[in-house]
This record gives C-alpha cells, sequence and structure tokens, in this order.
C-alpha cells in the first residue's frame, strides 16, 4: 500500500511517519512536491505519486495571524483538504484528514461530540470547518479525526515553550479559564494506526465505520494551567534545574489575543472506543512519556521519584496557541 503523508515536518506527520511504515510505503513529500497553499496543483501532483491512501495532517495552524490571512488560511485548510477529496473520490482512494476542536464556539461544559453543531469562533476554526465541508461533499469514502491541545517533543508547541521559559522566568503567568486534554502527537499516531488496521481489507483500508466523524484526545481534562503546573512539576522530579518557582492563574481576558479561542476544548472521544475500539491514554500519562524522552534529550539521568501532587483545579486553565 502507497500511503501519501503530508505534513511530515509537523507534529502528527512526524509522529506519524514511523509508525505508518508498519503499514506499507510512505510517500513523504515536500512543498516543492505539494504546495497547499496551490490547490490547484493537488490533482497533478497526486496523479504522479498514485497513492492508494492519503493521510492529511497538514495545515495552516497560525491561528492569530489567520485573521490577517483569512485567503491563505482557507487555502490551505479548506480548499487543499477539498481537491485531495475530490483525487481521491475520483480515484477510490481513501483519506483520513485531520481536523480540530476549534471548529466549536466553546460554550458550556460537557466534552464536545462528534455530532455536536460547529460555531468556530476564529478564521482558522471556520478554514478548518471549511475543509471538514469539502472533503464531504467530494463524496469519496474519507474519515475526519478531530483533535485537540496537540503538544510533542518537536517543533512549536506549548510544552516546549513552557519548558523554554522554566529556564528563564521565575513566575509564569497561564491562561486558568480554558479547559481540554493535552494531547500528544504519539497518542494520536497511535490512535490513528489502529484506525487504519481496523479498517484494513486486504491491502487497503475501507473506512465503512457508518460514521465519517472521530474524535482523537487523551482522557481527563485540565486548563493550560494546570497544564504548565504539570510541565514543571515534572521536569523537576526529572532532575531537570529550572527557575521557575510559580505558575500563577490568569484568566483569557488578561491574555487577549488576536484571535478568540473556545472556552471549553473538551472532546469526546467514546466513540473511538465504540468503532474501533480504542483507549486513549490519559493526558498525565501521556505526558509523563513524553517528559521522560524530553529529560534524555538533554541528558538528564532520570531516577525514581515519588509524583507530585499538582492540583489542577488550582486555576482555570487555559492553552495559548
Amino acid at each position: 500500500m502507497r500511503i501519501l503523508l503530508t505534513g511530515t515536518t509537523g507534529q502528527v506527520g512526524r509522529a506519524l511517519f514511523a509508525p505508518l511504515a508498519s503499514l506499507g510505503t510512505v510517500l513523504s513529500i515536500n512543498r516543492s512536491q505539494l504546495d497547499l497553499s496551490r490547490p490547484e496543483t493537488i490533482g497533478e501532483a497526486f496523479d504522479h505519486l498514485k497513492p492508494d491512501l492519503i493521510v492529511n495532517p497538514a495545515a495552516y495552524t497560525a491561528v492569530d495571524r489567520a485573521e490577517d490571512e483569512r485567503l491563505l488560511a482557507f487555502r490551505v485548510n479548506a480548499d487543499a483538504p477539498g481537491a485531495m477529496a475530490v483525487w481521491a473520490a475520483r480515484h477510490s482512494v481513501p483519506l483520513l484528514h485531520f481536523s480540530t476542536d476549534y471548529v466549536f464556539d466553546g460554550s458550556g461544559t460537557a466534552p464536545w461530540r462528534e455530532d455536536d453543531v460547529p460555531a468556530p469562533l476564529s478564521a482558522y476554526g471556520a478554514s478548518k470547518l471549511a475543509g471538514e465541508n469539502a472533503v464531504r461533499a467530494a463524496g469519496g469514502e474519507h474519515l475526519i479525526v478531530r483533535t485537540s491541545w496537540i503538544y510533542s517533543n518537536h517543533g512549536q508547541n506549548f510544552m516546549l515553550t513552557m519548558a523554554r521559559l522554566a529556564d528563564q522566568r521565575k513566575e509564569l503567568r497561564i491562561v486558568a479559564d480554558q479547559f481540554g486534554a493535552p494531547t500528544s502527537a504519539r497518542v494520536i499516531a497511535d490512535a490513528v494506526v489502529k484506525i487504519l488496521n481496523f479498517s484494513r481489507v486486504g491491502p487497503v483500508c475501507r473506512f465503512s465505520t457508518g460514521s465519517n466523524v472521530v474524535n482523537i484526545a487523551s482522557s481527563g481534562e485540565t486548563t493550560w494551567h494546570g497544564f504548565a503546573s504539570a510541565i514543571i512539576v515534572g521536569l523537576k522530579n526529572r532532575g531537570i534545574n529550572v527557575e521557575t518557582e510559580r505558575v500563577v492563574p490568569i484568566g483569557a481576558e488578561d491574555y487577549p489575543t488576536k484571535a478568540r479561542r473556545p472556552q471549553n476544548c473538551r472532546l469526546d472521544s467514546r466513540r473511538l472506543n465504540e468503532l474501533f475500539g480504542i483507549k486513549t491514554l490519559a493526558w498525565r500519562e501521556a505526558l509523563d512519556i513524553e517528559l521522560d524522552e524530553l529529560a534524555d534529550f538533554r541528558g538528564i539521568s532520570i531516577s525514581p521519584v515519588q509524583p507530585a501532587l499538582v492540583n489542577s483545579n488550582d486555576g482555570r486553565l487555559t492553552l495559548l496557541s
């Protein structure tokens, strides 16, 4: 099976590369081969690559900049997936496309189900919703995976930002009134490969699930403040010297951004278990795995320590992405 994987320099794309190689030949492509800002070129590129499965985590993810670069965000996040889906439908090739919790308005406190009505607050969220709709409209076999609060040991993300700031600042002020579940790229990649194995029919994958959307998020919930607190404590427990002494909870109104963020980013992953038998790690367990690896990167010898208690309710936590 020839698997076309986009966005291999991104967090999810990078995490997916090795696991997907266990299923077939991964066609890793660079921007010169596939420029998502030029959707009109995608069909010709796919004609040359001839994939049997398309996995598309690539996206325009600069949430605030998208308010000023709306046309570019829509080209990459809506028009490009639409072009992929049209080609895929024409050639009977299944497409697995990634989306986000930002398609919702973040109201209420209940985790978002896949069939809840989207109402994005930002240009980024609107562009991702338009991408979902374009994929559906093509009429081909597809699965849309919604994720949230992604982090990893590579790229630019909240965990690595906190690790960097912990070296520099005695106090961190972190939003504490936005709620979700930090989800590592590793957790997402593991679930995706299990979905693909579940969906294999002979040498190819078929998404015969009765639903074309599924959420993948770690279990449990916290805030950005709670996530930051757990990161700082985790670094200290692994023998990494940090300057940070206090993680202070603040409200989102104290950290204004150009794009509005949803307050409730919780995703309900029950369908993931019902359809594919997959249960994701709790966010703290997944964080421990990433922090262990981060400590190894830094050349730190990890010795057993008593886990420190982190009160995830000591401020309403918010992720600023």
